[in-house]
């Protein structure tokens, strides 16, 4: 039976707000700025602080680029592995 697009939304902003975590708390690790990562990542500040806060839009979960997500893990000194929570939500609609 296929899922709701409401719970895999549901699941999406969760994983969202699980990986703005992992973020913070990779950065605040290295004693770095929201600015510093920014920049060393090759992202906007905003973009950055979105990620942060686990969103792209208000109310919209944020979805980061594998590009980004590989030059946050590089700038941040930890394996992407590290950075991506568990539980993986499954986002098939069928």
């Amino acid at each position: 039976m296929p899922r709701r697009n409401d719970e895999i939304d549901a699941d999406w902003a969760a994983f969202a707000q699980e990986l703005a975590v992992s973020l913070r708390r990779a950065r605040d690790q290295r004693g770095m700025s929201q600015e510093e990562v920014a920049y060393r990542a090759g992202l906007t500040r905003y973009t950055y602080q979105k990620y942060e806060k686990g969103e792209s839009r208000p109310g919209t979960p944020s979805n980061p680029t594998l590009r980004s997500m590989l030059a946050l893990s590089q700038v941040l000194g930890v394996a992407l592995a590290d950075l991506i929570p568990s539980g993986i939500p499954d986002l098939r609609t069928r």
